[in-house]
């Protein structure tokens, strides 16, 4: 039976009640929903702070019953060397999509990475090289890991680069991610060599300046770009939009906040040269990838149906476990 009043899960409990399988198949789920145009448009607003930003996503969705999730994340790269805090914290609030009750109140940090991570292997399955057997991960903190760990449930990889302006932070992924994954990882500092080595390539960066070149890419490349997410972050090149395929997660987002938006604002491409997104791929709407030599991008800024449904997934493995805290505001 539903408790009656709000349900307050700590990121501890989250992490409990969530597997990067489960954030698999529900990300999945939900953007086939999307892509059969079964869902209502997701919303989001950004405001920006003096070293890092907050933003809200919030978005309704019709699963086994009606839910409603906002959340409230805010994002400071300087966070973990200036005072040990993590770069992004956050909540989300999630409704009863019919009657408007709140149902939880849970910590947001979790979920972000999982569903992040989530989409981007999805992506990959559906739009790298079936065969793909070698990735380069691009930054080294919590969403680099979560990628890679997600990557591995639906691609055999085999060998993995990994490249990070703190080198430390690098050869110790390499070194924990190797021994609990069971494959080769290296750490290394010449990225332009290994991107063109690698079949998949994932960028998740805080990086505000391209730094990732378009002729570093070999043919038949998979790109996963990640950390822009919002207009001042940027990782990839635009020329490399230009004389690519290009997916996203959602249009309207990523041509306002996304790697699209710096091609766009560099007047490279339209938003008719934009492929697809995810969605409709997933869905069979539009084909995926075509052709083994074609070089496709994903643009991923974080669609807010992906909160709403791995919150709803952590809310009622909550309730059945009667795991978290009831509170009465009311």
């Amino acid at each position: 039976m539903e408790p009656v009043g709000t349900l307050l899960l700590t990121r501890q409990d989250v992490a409990a009640l969530l597997t990067i399988e489960e954030s698999i198949a529900a990300v999945e789920r939900v953007f086939k929903l999307y892509g059969e145009g079964r869902t209502t448009p997701p919303g989001i607003l950004g405001v920006h702070a003096t070293d890092g930003g907050f933003h809200i996503k919030a978005g309704l969705l019709d699963l086994d019953r009606s839910y409603f999730a906002a959340k409230i994340n805010a994002n400071f790269p300087g966070n973990p060397k200036r005072r040990n805090l993590p770069t992004i914290q956050g909540l989300i609030v999630l409704c009863d999509g019919e009657y408007g009750s709140p149902l939880a109140v849970m910590d947001s940090i979790e979920i972000t990475i999982q569903r992040t991570g989530a989409a981007t292997a999805i992506a990959a399955k559906y739009l790298a090289r079936s065969d793909s057997k070698t990735a380069l991960i691009c930054g080294c903190g919590n969403q680099g890991r979560i990628s890679l760990r997600a990557l591995t449930k639906v691609l055999r990889i085999e060998r993995v680069w990994v490249y990070d302006q703190d080198q430390s932070q690098s050869q110790r992924f390499a070194s924990e991610l190797a021994g609990e994954l069971g494959i080769n990882i290296e750490a290394v500092g010449d990225l332009e060599t290994f991107v063109r080595q690698s079949d998949i390539c994932i960028t998740c960066t805080p990086s505000k300046q391209p730094f990732f070149k378009k002729d570093y890419v070999a043919s038949g490349t998979f790109i996963a770009a990640v950390g822009a997410d919002s207009a001042e972050k940027q990782e990839l090149e635009p020329a490399l939009l230009s004389h690519n395929r290009i997916v996203v997660d959602v249009l309207e987002q990523c041509a306002g906040i996304g790697e699209v938006h710096h091609a766009l604002s560099a007047g490279l491409i339209s938003l008719e040269d934009v492929y697809a997104e995810l969605g409709e791929v997933i869905a069979g709407v539009k084909p995926g990838r075509t052709s083994s030599d074609e070089i496709i991008i994903f643009d991923s800024t974080g669609m807010a149906l992906q909160d709403v449904v791995t919150a709803a997934a952590v809310y009622e493995k909550a309730v059945n476990n009667g795991a978290g805290t009831l509170m009465n505001f009311a």
